[in-house]
């Protein structure tokens, strides 16, 4: 799954928390009845042509009165600065102020990595400037994590491993991760959803999980009981598919995804009497080669 699709998930399954993240001193204004709602894509492409992109995330926020105009958060992610466009942005932006009549848009943009990135756009001549454009830059990697090891923000604690934090911090920063997310999120099937993401930002070496499974073992056994629930609802299902991916999910958070790619065909091709097997051992397995023998 591309950088662009994990945030468009986060932002859509969390949107008010995103905002509050992302752009701070907006939300302070927004109270507790305002409605947020994704717009549909299927319009925003068959109004907005070749301007719009399905993994743009444009939310639009209603109050219930109706005293006060509709306003629109557009999120775009960018990975790499070099690639993000101002010009592309303010079209965007533009396009969409008409098609949904309103003048109140808060344009928000996520940048993962360092670089140059332009954030004003002056539109004018000698005398007079005709256009002016901005937008909220959100560049995660210049946050400190330590700063939101405590935050009682899922999006702000789901991505703490895309933050600023010194190398050996980083199993201290994937463990305050995964708390936020057993401690903030009590859907059962969010929580594998975004153990995931905090995987793949993590990105742990075997040494490193090896560390994380000494220092946090107290906290394991609480996930363990968690998986050992969601396996046990994957087995009453009688889905092949469905274990086979449960278990993938947990030898990739265990082993590390290199290892999961090398054994996926062999976990995707087992029997459900032999998948139930490795789900009660991988828990306690050293090693794959354990798991399997």
């Amino acid at each position: 799954m591309s950088h662009d699709q994990n945030f468009k998930n986060l932002i859509l399954d969390y949107p008010r928390q995103a905002i509050e993240f992302a752009a701070a001193s907006e939300a302070a204004r927004l109270g507790e009845d305002v409605r947020i709602l994704p717009l549909r894509e299927e319009q925003l492409k068959e109004r907005l042509g070749e301007r719009f992109r399905e993994l743009d995330v444009p939310l639009l926020l209603e109050w219930p009165d109706g005293r006060r105009q509709a306003l629109l958060f557009v999120f775009e992610e960018e990975t790499e600065p070099g690639r993000f466009s101002i010009h592309r942005l303010g079209h965007y932006c533009l396009d969409l102020a008409e098609l949904y009549h309103t003048e109140r848009v808060v344009p928000v943009v996520i940048f993962l990595h360092p670089g140059q990135f332009r954030e004003t756009l002056s539109l004018g001549s000698d005398t007079r400037v005709y256009l002016q454009f901005s937008y909220l830059a959100w560049p995660l990697f210049g946050l400190k994590a330590r700063d939101y090891f405590d935050s009682p923000n899922l999006v702000a604690r789901l991505n703490l491993p895309n933050m600023q934090y010194a190398p050996e911090e980083k199993v201290d920063v994937y463990a305050q991760a995964v708390r936020g997310l057993r401690t903030l999120e009590p859907d059962r099937e969010r929580q594998i959803k975004y153990l995931d993401f905090v995987d793949i930002y993590a990105n742990l070496n075997e040494d490193e999980r090896q560390r994380y499974q000494q220092d946090y073992a107290e906290e394991i056994k609480t996930m363990s009981a968690f998986a050992d629930r969601f396996i046990e609802q994957g087995m009453q299902q009688g889905m092949q598919q469905g274990e086979a991916a449960i278990l993938m999910r947990l030898f990739t958070r265990k082993f590390g995804s290199d290892s999961a790619e090398t054994y996926r065909p062999r976990i995707e091709s087992a029997e459900p009497e032999q998948l139930e097997a490795w789900s009660e051992r991988i828990l306690t397995a050293e090693t794959p080669e354990t798991l399997f023998h």
